[in-house]
């Protein structure tokens, strides 16, 4: 089973949601039909998903809540801490930045960078918003794991050339364009409107009445 399916990566933290609030309810197991009735899902999709961790389950409880935590977070790598850098304190920015879930996933945003005097000097979800003209000052003898290019996409490929001249290999995108990075570099796109794309292909096929598979 490859580890990189990207439906069943893109579920994780959805499991993990639903089990942190086991853990805080008290409760200490849980099966594969309640993950499958909280994400609406078909059970068997579930177990595979969980397969992927290799945790063994009990066949009458089901999975440790906090087994089964820990398991999913040694497989995505949030079991030890990662930190990373944000380029763009605009609304995108600063929505991310206001995520408190990265918390809980051992992600933490050490530093925001940005071009613009507004904000430079700034406060934003209590992170201080540095000048983008002393980022190599600022970074270059511990730079973070992960790059987060927040910014327009007629600037994303100079901010990732600057991260990348720093060190890191780990480009999250949120720039609606397509990176040029040199071999050994790992580039995340996300594109904001390709889920509004999604969703209004699973209108039309639900207007045409056909049905909707539930890994799309």
């Amino acid at each position: 089973m490859k580890i990189l399916n990207t439906p069943a990566m893109r579920r994780m933290p959805t499991y993990l949601h639903k089990l942190f609030h086991l853990r805080l309810s008290g409760q200490e197991w849980v099966s594969c039909a309640e993950l499958a009735k909280y994400m609406n899902i078909p059970h068997v999709m579930v177990r595979k998903d969980i397969g992927m961790t290799g945790l063994p389950g009990n066949k009458r409880h089901g999975f440790k809540v906090n087994d089964l935590i820990d398991a999913i977070l040694r497989l995505v790598g949030w079991d030890k801490p990662s930190s990373a850098t944000l380029i763009g304190a605009g609304s995108l920015g600063a929505a991310i930045l206001n995520f408190e879930d990265f918390r809980s996933y051992n992600f933490i945003i050490e530093s925001v960078f940005d071009s613009s005097p507004e904000k430079i000097g700034r406060s934003v979800h209590g992170h201080e918003v540095y000048d983008l003209a002393d980022i190599r000052k600022r970074l270059k003898f511990a730079p973070p794991k992960v790059g987060i290019i927040c910014v327009p996409p007629v600037g994303a490929q100079l901010v990732a050339d600057i991260l990348i001249s720093l060190g890191i290999k780990y480009l999250w995108n949120f720039s609606n364009v397509c990176l040029n990075v040199p071999p050994g570099v790992i580039v995340q796109r996300e594109v904001i409107a390709g889920g509004l794309a999604v969703l209004f292909a699973k209108i039309n096929k639900a207007e045409r009445q056909e049905d909707i598979d539930c890994d799309e």
